[in-house]
């Protein structure tokens, strides 16, 4: 039986694109920060792949290239020039590791340029999009900076406007150990020497960088907006609806069967999904998350998430939909 893959807001298979790129890669195989002409072939191909990241976000600022989602988000928030950190009550656990004495942000914080406030542009367990740029904007009249961490929307959507932005190449068909800190200027951190401008130590991982580049230049996917809205539309009233959301991430709820048990039906019947986000779905504890949503605890325990990406295909989504 061939098994039917959605579960792409955990890890999206590399695409094939970045599957070459890497190789290119690995074929480069000096540090990048060595002086001398093999040094500096890697270092070119390096500032070539960055030039190239931010061609393909859109984005005008610099970028820290990291292990990842959770090493850009500890940068972003350990390094930033603030005393205080903000963050939402539906963020990724990561960012609540990387700020572990942070503020829950509500109608009654203050913000100031004291601050650095953290809001993620997709939720990662609903797909619900938050309004970053409408935010940001009236947050940037505080003189707070924002964080977003786009993991989920990065060569998706386009990037909302704030002073850092966090991807992970996994999550777009790129490698896994490899991701960005989007900053908007450099002096807006705290420098750490090392590598990438003074402000990640590490020598950067060449190969993977260029397999993330690649990956968010490819782009297409093989179902389009109207196919993934029409699988949405047949799933019916089991769609937990909450506000507006992405056509990619869909969180289902049973009438009667707990998550978990759900998840290994599926997974019998040849079908990868999950229960929430990859870091926490094999739990017992209900959704932190679908909590800070309002979720009630009952429906919470019910709900799975089937998430979408590049390879999928409309047969596979129509499979999906019949077995469910």
């Amino acid at each position: 039986m061939s098994r039917i893959y959605l579960d792409h807001a955990a890890t999206s298979p590399l695409r094939p694109e970045a599957h070459k790129a890497m190789e290119e890669g690995f074929a480069i195989w000096a540090n990048p920060s060595s002086p001398h002409a093999d040094g500096r072939r890697a270092k070119s191909a390096l500032e070539d792949a960055r030039d190239r990241v931010k061609s393909a976000l859109d984005w005008e600022g610099e970028i820290v290239f990291t292990s990842g989602a959770s090493e850009a988000l500890a940068l972003g928030l350990g390094r930033a020039k603030a005393s205080r950190r903000i963050v939402s009550a539906v963020e990724h656990d990561a960012v609540f590791r990387a700020a572990p004495d942070a503020e829950m942000f509500d109608d009654n914080v203050a913000l100031g340029k004291d601050c650095v406030l953290a809001i993620q542009h997709v939720n990662p367990e609903t797909g619900t999009i938050n309004p970053v740029s409408q935010m940001a904007g009236v947050v940037k009249q505080t003189d707070a900076l924002v964080l977003s961490d786009c993991s989920q929307g990065a060569g998706k959507l386009p990037l909302p406007d704030v002073d850092m932005a966090v991807i992970s190449a996994h999550k777009f068909g790129g490698p896994i150990g490899v991701g960005a800190l989007l900053v908007r200027d450099f002096k807006l951190l705290e420098p750490t020497g090392g590598h990438e401008r003074g402000y990640r130590a590490g020598t950067e991982n060449l190969p993977a960088i260029m397999g993330m580049a690649a990956a968010l230049e490819a782009g297409d996917w093989a179902t389009s907006p109207q196919d993934r809205a029409d699988f949405i539309g047949g799933l019916g009233d089991d769609v937990l609806k909450l506000g507006e959301q992405v056509d990619y991430i869909v969180p289902l709820v049973h009438p009667s069967m707990s998550a978990q048990a759900l998840v290994i039906r599926l997974d019998a019947m040849g079908f990868a999904v999950s229960a929430g986000s990859a870091c926490s779905s094999g739990t017992l504890k209900s959704s932190q998350v679908l909590a800070a949503f309002g979720v009630d605890e009952d429906i919470a325990r019910r709900t799975i998430r089937v998430s979408a990406g590049w390879s999928t295909t409309v047969a596979d989504l129509q499979g999906f939909a019949q077995a469910w």
